[in-house]
């Protein structure tokens, strides 16, 4: 299928759903790219707080979506727990720009996450919902980088904003509520659900008989994806590795610009590249990737190697995380989509909090460069067990697929 064929068949909502995600972005991102750093410099923090705090808050959005998810399959209905997540993250914007300590950060973090992953997994299956089985990938691809673009949009806005008012932090932050508030709005008015049968009885999607009916191909995927999160810590820590080489502070959110051009130039070209190619193999060739990335960043501190290493990292998250949401809901059933995509993200989120605690950890005790080489260590097995279980499973390389 072309790619301009390709792209007029996808839905109105599918766009909708991804100009919502990338305000949102915006919103978070112009905080978060200088988060690490102002918890560093301006409250005292050491780099194993910051990733047990990144870990926490990442960790909860993705558990979070597991109950979401299953709440979503069992109403019959996504888009008001989209809404609920998209508003208690826009609300949490102001507590960044109030604290004076690491508690209210805790906070607003992890509140911050509850929203995400109230949102996650019910927009996931939406996506699913709305999208022809055959540009699924291509669908979740282009949402993730119009998404992605409010990744290296936020940071920009931050680094600007940052000369403009001699690195005011709490100011930036303010600036950041009106773009969460925008993401919100144009969610309310802009999709809408696809309209269900009737009469239809509810049914409880965690049921034992339920859970049964999710294959092996899905669990698969599962822990697939959890071994992977252990390899890719928050990148909290690639703006903490720019700091440490000497970049200003006013232009360290220019990593994750960086990082978010190369994501969002990959995501929908791989995600398109997904529906005609073996999922297994593409997935490995992210995992070489990150390997790469991990290997650079522990390398030097040279400004050269950390933008090669964020480069690759970029380019690895194009690759592989439209591709995961892909394979979820080609291997679970259509009315257990939420329900899959939840515990998927829950056991994701407890490697995440594993992942990032573990990278703070070494960070404080061996350096930056053991962070990098355990994630790529990490990374190394996970590839390992992606050619395994193909192997084992006997899947032609050029069938579609997990």
């Amino acid at each position: 299928m072309e790619a301009k064929d390709t792209m007029r068949k996808i839905p109105p909502g599918i766009w909708v759903l991804g100009l919502v995600s990338m305000l949102m972005d915006i919103s978070s991102e112009m905080i978060h790219s200088l988060l690490p750093v102002f918890m560093v410099t301006v409250l005292g923090t050491s780099a194993l707080t910051v990733g047990i705090i990144e870990g926490l808050a990442e960790s909860t959005a993705l558990m979070v979506k597991v109950f979401s998810g299953v709440m979503s399959d069992y109403l019959g209905k996504r888009k008001g727990l989209a809404v609920l997540g998209y508003a208690l993250g826009a609300m949490t914007k102001p507590l960044f720009a109030l604290a004076s300590g690491t508690g209210l950060i805790i906070t607003a973090r992890l509140l911050d996450r509850v929203g995400k992953g109230m949102r996650g997994a019910p927009r996931d299956a939406l996506i699913a919902d709305i999208t022809p089985a055959e540009i699924r990938g291509a669908a979740f691809g282009l949402r993730q980088t119009l998404d992605t673009i409010g990744g290296f949009t936020g940071p920009l806005l931050a680094t600007g904003l940052m000369l403009i008012w001699a690195n005011d932090f709490r100011a930036v932050f303010w600036f950041a509520v009106i773009p969460g508030i925008l993401s919100v709005a144009l969610l309310l008015v802009g999709v809408r659900e696809p309209v269900r049968p009737s009469g239809q009885t509810r049914r409880n999607p965690i049921q034992r008989e339920n859970l049964a009916r999710l294959s092996r191909a899905y669990w698969w995927v599962v822990i697939i994806g959890a071994i992977f999160t252990l390899a890719r810590f928050s990148e909290a820590f690639l703006v903490l590795r720019a700091h440490q080489g000497g970049v200003p502070t006013a232009l360290v959110p220019l990593v994750m610009v960086v990082m978010n051009l190369v994501y969002s130039a990959c995501a929908y070209p791989f995600g398109a590249l997904s529906d005609r190619m073996s999922h297994s193999t593409l997935l490995a060739i992210g995992l070489a990737v990150l390997i790469a990335a991990d290997v650079v960043l522990a390398s030097s501190e040279h400004w050269m190697s950390m933008l090669s290493g964020v480069v690759l990292w970029g380019m690895h998250m194009g690759i592989t995380q439209g591709l995961l949401a892909t394979m979820v809901a080609d291997s679970a059933p259509e009315d257990l989509r939420g329900t899959a995509y939840g515990f998927f993200n829950l056991v994701s989120g407890i490697a995440m909090l594993v992942a990032s605690g573990l990278a703070g950890w070494l960070w404080d005790q061996f350096g930056a460069a053991s962070t990098f080489r355990a994630g790529a260590a990490f990374a190394g097995l996970t590839l390992l067990g992606l050619l395994a279980g193909r192997k084992g499973r006997g899947k032609p390389e050029s069938a579609p697929g997990p």
